[in-house]
Parts: C-alpha cells; sequence; structure tokens
C-alpha cells in the first residue's frame, strides 16, 4: 500500500492534468468548446445514441448534456432523430460535417501531444495511457458503492481501491470536459 507522503505528491501532480487541459483547450477551434468536443468524441467512439445514454458517459446533468448537444446541432455537427423505439426520445448521430471537425480535432491533439511527448518512448506512453484508464475506472468504481468498494470510515487513512481490469481503447485522444 502507499505512503501517506506517495497520495500527498499524487495531489500535488493532479495540477498537471489541469495544465495539459487548459493546453489542448487552447489548441481547440473556437467554435468547438469542450463540451462540445467531449459530445463529438463519445458519439464518435460509441456510434448513435439517446440523450440519456450521452449524459452518463459524459457524467453530467441531463441539461448539462442538452446544452452541449444544442450548441453542436447548430453547427450541423450532429443529426438528432427520433428514436423509433419511442418517439419521444431522439437518437444522436454524427454527421458528416461532425465527422470532419472530430478529424480536425484529433489531428491537432495528436500533433500536440506528439511535440510534447516526443521524448517518451512508445512503451511510456502506453504505460501512461493504461495507468490514466486506471485512475479513471477506480474513480468511476466509486460513483456506485458496492460490497468490494465500502465507504472508508472518517477515521481511516485513504486506501487505494483494488486494481480494476483495463480494457482495450481506441487510439482515439480523449477530450473530456
Amino acid at each position: 500500500m502507499a505512503e501517506q507522503a506517495q497520495y500527498e505528491e499524487l495531489i500535488r501532480q493532479f495540477s498537471a492534468f489541469g495544465a495539459v487541459k487548459r493546453e489542448m483547450g487552447r489548441i481547440m477551434p473556437s467554435d468547438c468548446p469542450s463540451g462540445s468536443a467531449a459530445v463529438l468524441t463519445l458519439l464518435g467512439r460509441h456510434g448513435d445514441m439517446r440523450m440519456s445514454k450521452l449524459a452518463e458517459l459524459l457524467a453530467v446533468d441531463m441539461s448539462v448534456t442538452s446544452r452541449h448537444v444544442a450548441h453542436v446541432a447548430e453547427r450541423g455537427w450532429i443529426d438528432r432523430s427520433p428514436d423509433p423505439a419511442d418517439k419521444r426520445s431522439r437518437i444522436l448521430r454524427l454527421t458528416a460535417a461532425g465527422e470532419a471537425r472530430l478529424a480536425e480535432m484529433s489531428r491537432l491533439t495528436c500533433r500536440m501531444l506528439a511535440e510534447r511527448l516526443g521524448d517518451w518512448s512508445e512503451d511510456e506512453v502506453t504505460q501512461l495511457t493504461a495507468l490514466m484508464a486506471r485512475l479513471r475506472a477506480s474513480f468511476d468504481d466509486c460513483r456506485v458503492p458496492h460490497a468490494s468498494h465500502p465507504a472508508l470510515p472518517s477515521d481511516t487513512e485513504p486506501r487505494p481501491p483494488t486494481a480494476p481490469v483495463l480494457e482495450q481503447t481506441p487510439r482515439t485522444p480523449a477530450i473530456t470536459k
């Protein structure tokens, strides 16, 4: 188990994520804020879906999802069509313009990462990707309490969760909110 000092250093290093996200945000097209980029990325990765599924994947409230969806729909990057199974719901899908915007954002992001991580080995980039996926999975696990992740009593030291199984993910850069 990691020591208190290791967790404290980890907390300090988390500030680097904010700096990286800000720099990535600066290279994105001005008409595509991070929420819109996340919508396009998730539709590109997972395909057509209902708004409720998108809200779940974004891990935000339905009203926030609705604003992001309205923004990308106004620009013609997605299509909202009636769900054949439930006419009250809409199915969201990328349009050709949305696919082009997503490809452009991916090129910009990959170019920036290649520049910044140019002196990293392929194994180091792979290891970072796996560790970040594991970190995210650990926090996703914590959203739903269950027997294997009981809430910690307030008088205990922090403990790392058990290691989740990593899933293979596409090599599309994650653009999140």
